[in-house]
Parts: structure tokens; C-alpha cells; sequence
């Protein structure tokens, strides 16, 4: 006989607060195996590809790891030393583009942009206030990641934490499954598959997308001539996460840096926007279809919601977190209403509805 439901919410739900309140006190203690447990739920269909081609899980995962530390320290060498340093540029030429905006502004309308007007003294206020404040965020930001991140945790924990976990997910699935109660667990067995889908074409999918946009936007920015392609390329990959974002924030930042830089050279212009169409439409057509599917399950405004604020509550730890449990709540949030119009409470005595337990007994 299975527990009341009254019973059932109980455990759940303190389930649930242990959950929480975990991930309150030992946030920091967690992060690494969470980043950890994140990577290797990424790549665990590289591995299980690996081992339908013949490799054992452990030459699977020695592989895949091998591939990925030659990445890490590619990155480390080449790419994050250019990023940093174009941030910092960006930074200290703010005044310089805003001055050239606020020349060219005045040039075209004379009669708006006066000597005591509001929007002239915003132009000078603008430039100064990006880069001491922009200055300022890049330290906060340097340092606290210094902080969070340090090289223990990115030699040693990490890699060792996603590794183990790499190889061991399928016995790992395997033992959670073993636990669930019988009574249950084709419930739980299919909302986590759910879940699965979720994750999957968001993780695995959404970021595969993003990274490859990042990278298409990066390299061919780089390649026209625009000073701050890298950083460009980067926040527009970043951003893609939600749809439509990335590109108009990407190609907004694109095209007003590429006003200052190639004003008069209309054609190099032309060619920043044409990137950015041509990105969205093999964002579109190829991409997004490929590896994401019509539909992953997640809205934008649930998700960009769900990092604000597991990010206030629980720090960046709780913005690692958040996906995962919006793409949870958010499956048992339909599992519950689909249940709600199934039942009496919803369709009333008027129908004759009978419960589905009802149902099976007339049957």
C-alpha cells in the first residue's frame, strides 16, 4: 500500500529544504563538484559514443580527458590572455568612442545637441563614468574569480572530480535508480527523462550553439579588422543562450565599435552586419534545429528568473544550480498539471468524470 499523499509531500519537501540548505552553508565546498558533475553530464554522449565504437568506459574517458586538457591549456595560452587584455581596452577607450559618438551626433543634428542640453552633458558624463566603473568591474570581477576559482581548483579538483564521475555516470544511474521507491519509480523514472531532455538540449545543445556562434562570431570579426572582435565574439556567444539576445547585443556592440573604428569605410560596416544575419541564419536553419530541436522545454524569461535568483540567494554556486533544478521544477510543474485536468477537482461531477483510479476500477 503506498503512503498517503500528505505523507509523500513531506518527505519531498524535506528532501527538498536539505537540498537548500546544503547548498547554503557548503556553496564553496560544493562548486567544484558541481562544475565538475556539470562537465562530465556534458560529455558523457562522447563517451558512450567512444564506447559504441569499441573503447572501454576507462579508455573513453582517458581519451576524452586527454582531448580536453590540450583544449584547457590551448585556451589558457591563447585565447584568455587576448580576452582579458581586449576587456581592458575596451575599457579605456570608452571615453575616446563616446567622444566620437557625441561628435558625430552634433554634427548631424546641430539644433538638438546644444552647448546646456541634457544629452551633450550625458555624452561627456558616459565616456569617464564606462571606464572607471568598467575598470572597477573588471577587478571585482578578476579578483573574485581568482578567488573562487583558484588553481587548485582548476588543476586538481575539477578534473579529478569529473573524471571519476565520467566514468562511473552510467553505475552511478544505474544505483539511483536501484533506490527509488518501487511504488514510484515509472513516475519518477519518466519525469527524470524529462528532465533529461530538458538538460540536454539545453546544456548539450543551447551550448554547443553557443560556442560555435561565439567562435563563427569571434574569428570573423577578427578577421574584417574589428579591434574588439575577440571580446565581441565572446559576449554575443554567451548571450545566445537566449534566443535573439546575443545577436542584437553582440550586434549592436559590433557596429557601434565598428562606427568609431571604420567610420567612412562603409563596406567594412556592411561586412559586421552581414556576419551577424549570416550568423543568425545558420543559427536558425542548421544549428539551433540540429542540435537543440523545436523545443527544449525551458523559456527564456523562467530561465534568465531562476539564475537571478539562485545568483542572489546562493552566490555563483546557485547560478550552476539553476538550470538544472528550473528544468525540474519546470517538468514536475506540467507532470502536476496534467495530473490537475485528469482529476475531478478540475473537470467537476457535471461530466460524470470518474479519477483515474476510478477509471481502472470500472474497467
Amino acid at each position: 500500500m503506498a503512503l498517503p499523499v500528505g505523507t509523500q509531500a513531506k518527505y519531498w519537501g524535506l528532501a527538498a529544504a536539505v537540498f537548500f540548505v546544503a547548498l547554503w552553508l557548503l556553496g564553496d565546498v560544493l562548486m567544484p563538484f558541481l562544475v565538475g558533475g556539470a562537465i562530465a553530464y556534458f560529455l558523457d554522449p562522447v563517451a558512450d559514443r567512444l564506447e559504441a565504437w569499441g573503447l572501454k568506459r576507462i579508455w573513453a574517458t582517458v581519451t576524452i580527458s586527454i582531448i580536453a586538457f590540450l583544449i584547457f591549456v590551448a585556451m589558457v595560452l591563447l585565447i584568455v590572455p587576448t580576452l582579458v587584455s581586449q576587456a581592458a581596452q575596451l575599457v579605456n577607450t570608452a571615453p575616446e568612442i563616446f567622444a566620437r559618438l557625441k561628435t558625430v551626433t552634433i554634427e548631424m543634428f546641430p539644433g538638438i545637441v546644444d552647448e546646456d542640453s541634457v544629452i551633450r552633458q550625458s555624452f561627456d558624463q558616459i565616456g569617464a563614468t564606462v571606464k572607471e566603473r568598467g575598470g572597477e568591474l573588471l577587478d571585482t570581477l578578476f579578483s573574485s574569480a581568482m578567488g573562487v576559482i583558484n588553481v587548485v581548483l582548476l588543476i586538481v579538483i575539477v578534473p579529478v572530480v569529473t573524471f571519476y564521475l565520467l566514468w562511473d555516470w552510467d553505475r552511478m544511474v544505474a544505483a539511483i535508480d536501484d533506490l527509488l521507491p518501487r511504488d514510484h519509480a515509472p513516475v519518477i523514472r519518466d519525469l527524470a527523462s524529462k528532465i533529461d531532455d530538458t538538460l540536454a538540449g539545453f546544456i548539450r545543445g543551447q551550448g554547443t550553439v553557443c560556442l560555435i556562434l561565439g567562435s563563427f562570431y569571434a574569428v570573423a570579426l577578427m578577421l574584417i579588422g574589428l579591434q574588439f572582435g575577440l571580446i565581441v565574439g565572446a559576449i554575443a556567444g554567451l548571450l545566445t543562450f537566449i534566443p535573439y539576445v546575443g545577436a542584437l547585443v553582440g550586434g549592436a556592440l559590433a557596429i557601434g565599435l565598428g562606427l568609431f573604428q571604420f567610420w567612412g569605410e562603409w563596406w567594412l560596416l556592411g561586412g559586421v552586419v552581414a556576419i551577424f544575419v549570416f550568423g543568425q541564419f545558420i543559427e536558425g536553419n542548421v544549428l539551433t534545429p540540429n542540435l537543440v530541436g523545436s523545443s527544449i522545454g525551458l523559456h527564456p524569461v523562467w530561465l534568465i528568473f531562476a539564475l537571478s535568483a539562485f545568483g542572489t540567494v546562493f552566490g555563483f554556486v546557485g547560478m550552476l544550480v539553476a538550470v538544472p533544478v528550473a528544468a525540474a521544477m519546470g517538468v514536475v510543474t506540467r507532470y502536476v498539471i496534467q495530473r490537475y485536468k485528469e482529476g475531478r477537482l478540475y473537470k467537476g461531477l457535471s461530466e460524470g468524470a470518474l479519477l483515474p483510479q476510478e477509471q481502472d476500477d470500472a474497467d
